[in-house]
């Protein structure tokens, strides 16, 4: 039973990275299998095929990044000082984010239930930064004039599109200006209240 367990996991753990690294389509049943050092029959065992062990990987992704961006939403500090933490927290930047990088995949897209953990997860991230900037505005530390969606919504386009920039320069530093830039903007609505 623990080797049936243990080869499942292998299974999406290996699915997980070579989403990331490859996308849905360049993500073979056999470079699965063989990443996993799993056989055609167990694959087939445990999933009916690579879209149910794709949905199984992608949500597990989505499931890890809810609960690190949780807890980093939960600490104590300021608002400008949680959503800091997490624009700063070590990333791999050149290979960007797990599932930000699904959503250029147009088999992903296409397929409803492989988009639905991207898509919750995506809306999730928006409403836990939209809650934190109102906390933020309510206790006093932004300005009350701040709209805490579109601000959060702005984040997320800001993170998102440090990646690209990111891997279009083949450098960080894009990815790592454009983190400053929103949080000097963050940062100035927060100087306006003293």
């Amino acid at each position: 039973m623990k080797t049936s367990a243990n080869t499942s996991e292998r299974l999406i753990e290996s699915t997980r990275e070579l989403l990331w690294e490859r996308g849905y389509v360049g993500t073979s049943p056999k470079a699965i299998q063989q990443r996993a050092g799993a056989g055609q029959g167990s694959m087939y065992h445990h999933f009916d095929g690579k879209p149910a062990l794709a949905l199984a990987a992608i949500s597990r992704t989505a499931e890890e990044m809810r609960a690190a961006i949780d807890a980093q939403f939960a600490a104590p500090g300021t608002a400008v000082e949680r959503i800091s933490a997490y624009l700063r927290r070590e990333r791999d930047v050149l290979k960007g984010c797990p599932l930000g990088r699904l959503t250029q995949d147009p088999d992903v897209m296409a397929d409803a239930t492989l988009r639905r953990p991207v898509e919750e997860t995506f809306a999730w991230l928006r409403t836990r930064l939209t809650d934190v900037l109102a906390e933020g505005a309510a206790r006093g530390e932004l300005s009350g004039a701040l709209d805490p969606a579109a601000t959060a919504s702005a984040i997320v386009a800001v993170l998102q599109g440090g990646y690209v920039l990111a891997r279009a320069a083949n450098s960080t530093t894009p990815f790592t200006e454009a983190v400053n830039g929103a949080l000097g903007l963050l940062t100035a609505q927060a100087a306006t209240q003293d």
